[in-house]
């Protein structure tokens, strides 16, 4: 079934005009597409790689309102990340949610600690009391709330709150395109748009499948460059000269087994001075991240990111033993594209932020956005119909809800289902929670095709990978409706298993090649060997 809707796609993406195509399927994108695709708008939207496959997949995970731009005095800016993690945490209940931050800081740093606490304050009042109160710690409170910390050099610390994404970043990312889908975006991963031209009212794009090989054209009004970091290159592409561009840091997190049972993120100040986590994951730990500016997008993980990020968390840290290279179980690397004005201009983590800019050719019908982070994603999609309808598109449904999880009533109906069934019985021992409220989380309406699977076959309630978390019936779900091209999609994007469970023990898992068979039938032999394949470079 996936290769059936991704093919259909791409034979529609050839026939049919559009309204809008949107190049890039990150966070940008995929808002940008529902937004649209949910008010009315015949949408296109394409990716050179898998959805999200790109920094959108790489952060830290986190939706918050910008604590660290009190520092650079950006008070309007915060405001407006406050109301948009506020925002988030209505719209997505089960996916967004409040988690509290301890931060120790320590003697020597370039502000008091209660300094910092009254500035958690001022981020408390500014985020409309919308999470739990902030609290200050001494040294000694720390040590007893967190035995973990290293509190040697301690001055003080704090305790407050901010937001995380309970599964992943690529997750909730592809959960906009899968609503996309729902309202009629004809959308299709690895497609590379090679060129795009303007001819008369109308824009002209060859594009060409990253699978087959083959070569089309898609023709639309208007084109959005949500690119990402790639959005300058796409730029030249089409010929359009921008007023912003991008400056690129390169951020790496690395992911262990879980340091503390408290599921709380643990914070610090680097010895680069930039704020550095531990973030929980599932079963794991991601600690990170850098700040290293570079030139190109294309970045990986070096000896001296991993050894960066192990020596400062050795040293904030009272592990015994020690954190060492063999301790890592995954890596995530990506780069933070920050918009600037003009040419040059230096990457710095505190007085650059990571605020979105839409730069619009309202002649050539052209929008780029620029910068963006998950938290304000809801503002892009809004802004980007606006300017669709600025433009002169029609814009039929524009005050249509395009986002957010289901009401109360279908997830109490849902649960309600799934208590009756006694679903939860069927949970694995070893599972942070409950299948119903994983499966309502990942799939909204959707969950309730899973419960009449798993009463079909009990046994589609049960793993295929060990320490995976994700059930038999989930996988053909994937199968059926999440555009699955190669294994890596799933283990890494629409799930987080490659996230959290060794490359040797994916590989020597019994369940793989029937997770394989599942999504791929016929072509699963080749599908796996090629993903093991990359594995071991």
């Amino acid at each position: 079934m996936t290769a059936t809707l991704r093919n259909s796609n791409l034979k529609k993406l050839a026939e049919q005009p559009f309204d809008v195509l949107v190049v890039g399927a990150g966070i940008n994108g995929a808002v940008a597409a529902a937004s649209l695709a949910g008010r009315g708008v015949r949408v296109a939207l394409i990716d050179r790689g898998d959805f999200a496959g790109g920094v959108s997949s790489n952060s830290s995970n986190l939706a918050w309102g910008g604590i660290k731009y009190l520092e650079s005095l950006e008070f309007l800016l915060v405001n407006k990340l406050c109301k948009s993690r506020n925002r988030l945490m209505r719209a997505y209940p089960s996916t967004v949610k409040e988690i509290r931050f301890l931060t120790t800081i320590q003697r020597g740093f370039r502000f008091p600690p209660f300094f910092v606490f009254l500035g958690s304050v001022l981020y408390w009042v500014m985020g409309r009391f919308h999470t739990r109160a902030p609290r200050y710690f001494g040294a000694a409170s720390i040590e007893s709330a967190e035995p973990v910390v290293n509190t040697g050099n301690a001055a003080g610390g704090l305790e407050y709150s901010d937001c995380y994404l309970y599964d992943n970043d690529a997750r909730f990312v592809f959960n906009f395109i899968r609503k996309s889908l729902n309202f009629g975006c004809i959308a299709a991963n690895y497609v590379e748009s090679t060129d795009t031209r303007r001819e008369g009212d109308h824009w002209l794009t060859t594009a060409r499948d990253g699978i087959s090989g083959e070569v089309f054209q898609i023709r639309a009004t208007a084109i959005i460059n949500a690119c990402g970091p790639w959005v300058d290159t796409q730029n030249r592409v089409a010929g359009e000269h921008t007023e912003y561009h991008h400056l690129f840091s390169k951020g790496v997190h690395l992911i262990v087994d879980r340091i503390t049972d408290n599921k709380r993120v643990l914070t610090f100040f680097a010895s680069d001075g930039r704020l550095f986590f531990l973030i929980p994951m599932g079963p794991k730990t991601c600690i990170g991240t850098t700040d290293t500016q570079v030139q190109s997008p294309d970045v990986s993980v070096t000896d001296e990111d991993r050894d960066f990020v192990l020596s400062n968390a050795n040293a904030l840290l009272d592990l015994d033993p020690p954190l060492t290279r063999q301790s890592i179980i995954a890596e995530r690397v990506g780069v933070r594209p920050l918009a600037i004005k003009g040419d040059g201009g230096k990457a710095d983590w505190v007085q650059l932020s990571r605020k979105h800019v839409i730069e619009v050719d309202e002649a050539r019908q052209h929008l780029s956005i620029f910068g963006g982070k998950l938290t304000d994603c809801l503002n892009v999609g809004d802004e980007v119909a606006e300017w669709i309808a600025r433009l002169g598109i029609d814009v039929p449904q524009k005050a249509n809800r395009w986002y957010g999880e289901p009401g109360v009533e279908l997830r109490d109906e849902f649960m309600l289902q799934a208590k009756l069934m006694d679903l939860d019985a069927l949970t694995d021992p070893s599972s942070s929670e409950p299948l119903s409220e994983r499966f309502w989380r990942r799939y909204g309406e959707s969950a309730f095709g899973l419960l009449e699977r798993i009463r079909e076959d009990e046994s589609c309630a049960s793993l295929l990978i060990e320490n995976a978390e994700y059930t038999r019936c989930e996988i053909e779900l994937a199968a059926r409706r999440e555009m699955i091209v190669k294994l890596e999609d799933f283990m890494r994007r629409r799930s987080k298993i490659e996230l959290v469970v060794r490359n040797e023990d994916i590989a020597d898992a019994p369940g793989l090649r029937e997770a394989c068979e599942i999504l791929f039938g016929d072509e699963a032999e080749a599908r796996l060997q090629e993903y093991l394949q990359a594995q071991r470079r």
